[in-house]
Order: structure tokens, then C-alpha cells, then sequence
């Protein structure tokens, strides 16, 4: 039995790799205030994500939508495109 996600997390990359069957590498790059020194700093993650039938490609801009796990890494799927 799949588990439901309630509240699923949106974010916005840019797709680095398309080289697997049906999977992208996106980079998502965000600012998080630094809590003692109240700094603003820049964190960039690699999520890898469901692109079915690899549709889109490298250097797209992306948004990414939190599903069930896919497989052992691949916790989410390609919403849309943005230019």
C-alpha cells in the first residue's frame, strides 16, 4: 500500500544530467539564513527526478513535485518547464 504525501514540496532547478533511462539530475539552488551571524547563504542540492521517456533535457529549467519513492534514490517527477 503506497502512502499518500499531504503536503508535497515544489522546487525549481535546472536539469545537469539526462544520461539514465527515464531519470534527470537537477540542481536546485536556494538562500538560507545562517542563524548566528545572520547570513544570508546560497545551498545547492542534486535531487534526481522521474522523466519518463527522457523528454527533457540538459540545461532546462525545471519544476520538481515530491511523489512516493520511485526507486531507491528517486523521490520525485517533472512537473513542467519553465523558460
Amino acid at each position: 500500500m503506497k502512502k499518500e504525501i499531504k503536503n508535497k514540496k515544489r522546487l525549481e532547478g535546472v536539469i545537469i544530467s539526462d544520461k539514465m533511462v527515464n531519470t534527470a539530475v537537477v540542481l536546485v539552488n536556494r538562500f538560507v539564513k545562517q542563524l548566528k551571524y545572520h547570513k544570508y547563504m546560497k545551498i545547492s542540492k542534486k535531487y534526481k527526478a522521474d522523466n519518463p521517456g527522457n523528454v527533457h533535457k540538459t540545461g532546462e529549467k525545471v519544476i520538481i513535485e515530491e511523489t512516493s519513492p520511485i526507486s531507491k534514490d528517486k523521490h520525485f517527477k517533472i512537473v513542467e518547464v519553465r523558460s
